[in-house]
């Protein structure tokens, strides 16, 4: 068999565009970003009024409730409806950015 140089960089850029998809798909898999889950619950509130702040925690932190262990993002919003000033904290899967819930503080 003859060694074919076209036959081998055809081979090598089909490796090389197969290990960067799955690279990109785990990545994009694997977690979502804590930015994700705070844009979703300030649009959440937006439609409720002005949101004044907000934050989230960017690392991810362990969860253990009723039988249920999870990697979540925690974070908050605030607002001013009728010159009363609310704070509502949210859990956020880091997986999937699915909120899990969303609380009252004050």
């Amino acid at each position: 068999m003859k060694f074919s140089w076209s036959t081998f960089i055809l081979g090598a850029a089909a490796g090389a565009a197969s290990a960067l998809l799955v690279q990109q798909n785990v990545t994009n898999t694997a977690s979502a970003s804590a930015e994700r889950a705070l844009k979703e619950v300030k649009e959440a509130f937006k439609g409720e009024g002005t949101i004044d702040g907000s934050w989230v925690k960017m690392k991810p932190e362990p969860m253990n409730k009723t039988g249920m262990n999870k990697m979540v993002y925690k974070g908050g919003v605030s607002r001013t409806i009728d010159q009363n000033r609310e704070q509502f904290e949210f859990i956020a899967d880091s997986r999937t950015g699915t909120i899990m819930d969303v609380y009252k503080t004050n």
